[in-house]
């Protein structure tokens, strides 16, 4: 009797547990939409020099339809060029089991937006994109960490390794990049 206590304490704390990793920035829902929106977290961060490069990822539910939100920030006191994410922009993951996945591009194009900060004398770039899953990667993505990462701007493709653990120096805060879809897909299905 008390192993059959001590199992239904577990689950339910397991239950709640879960349920407590999906904390929403944006939770509604009407007659005619839904949308759930989960924070950004980091996924990578590079200082060099006089530039900063900050990779977030976020995932959104809108209308049943999960999608991964991408944002690059770059800040530098130097020129920084445009980056742009058109129809045929791509994620590509390599999974620690090895296969390989690709995220289409949700967007027409888009492209990075200057920004001057004053007080600081920084170029600043944000590009935000979105990505759909397909139903196989979708499933795959829950399993297994993800070991490299490559966007397909466009006109140009960066390669990302991502870390089981990234703390950054800048904005003070822990992730973990390579286990981010096992942690929070769950969130928006």
């Amino acid at each position: 009797m008390k192993n059959l206590l001590s199992l239904l304490l577990l689950l339910t704390l397991t239950v709640n547990a879960q349920k407590k990793d999906c904390i929403y920035d944006i939770e509604e829902k009407t007659d005619s939409t839904s949308l759930k929106v989960l924070p950004n977290v980091l996924m990578h961060e590079k200082i060099f020099g006089n530039t900063n490069e900050f990779l977030f990822f976020g995932l959104v539910n809108n209308n049943g339809v999960p999608m991964l939100s991408i944002q690059q920030l770059q800040k530098s006191k130097d020129f920084i060029k445009t980056n742009c994410i058109a129809k045929n922009s791509k994620i590509v993951l390599q999974l620690a089991n090895g296969k390989i996945l690709s995220l289409i591009s949700a967007n027409d194009e888009t492209c990075s937006e200057l920004m001057y900060d004053s007080a600081e004398q920084n170029n600043i770039r944000i590009l935000t994109g979105y990505f759909y899953f397909t139903k196989t990667n979708y499933e795959e993505l829950k399993k297994s960490a993800v070991s490299l990462m490559r966007i397909q701007f466009a006109g140009e493709t960066k390669d990302y390794v991502l870390k089981s653990e990234l703390i950054s120096e800048t904005l003070k805060v822990k992730s973990n990049p390579d286990s981010y879809f096992m942690q929070f897909l769950k969130c928006v299905e």
